[in-house]
């Protein structure tokens, strides 16, 4: 009984004691900042390519990579259940004429060419506007296939 009662009085004595002691140094975040200290805003940048068609063409990182939006989006009207103005021009009505890429097969419902999966219906959840902003934290990721840099018209 007297062991049993020693040990765990030193067993609690050394948690109280490892409990006592403080870290070297507070925790940082990836980004370098104060881990309590709030997040900073975000930078702006402006979108590469105004108008639709205006951007050059790059290659994809990745094999499996969501092609950029090659031109702004500010100007679009927000997806809703009953509209998404992408399709306007990347639908398969109307690619053809408007010289756009076509939406991907696997973009449609099974065993149909003409009508979008509400899975694939919010077209920038995936598809992000080309930017020459800096990654917020530095990596050495290199791709398959490297993105050339995109000159500015």
């Amino acid at each position: 009984m007297k062991s049993t009662t020693l040990l765990i009085a030193v067993l609690a004595g050394s948690f109280a004691a490892s409990c006592a002691t403080q870290l070297a140094a507070p925790p940082r975040t990836l980004r370098g900042e104060d881990a309590a200290a709030a997040d900073r805003l975000f930078e702006s940048r402006a979108y590469l390519g105004r108008k639709p068609g205006s951007q050059a063409g790059y290659t994809r990182t990745y094999s499996t990579q969501p092609p950029l939006i090659p031109h702004a989006v500010e100007n679009f009207d927000e997806v809703t259940l009953q509209d998404n103005q992408c399709l306007e021009c990347h639908g398969p009505a109307n690619y053809l004429k408007k010289e756009a890429p076509a939406v991907g097969e696997k973009h449609f419902v099974p065993g149909s060419k003409t009508q979008i999966s509400q899975a694939r219906w919010a077209c920038v959840m995936c598809h992000v506007p080309q930017s020459d902003a800096r990654p917020l934290v530095e990596n050495e990721f290199r791709g398959d296939r490297l993105v050339p840099v995109v000159q500015k018209k």
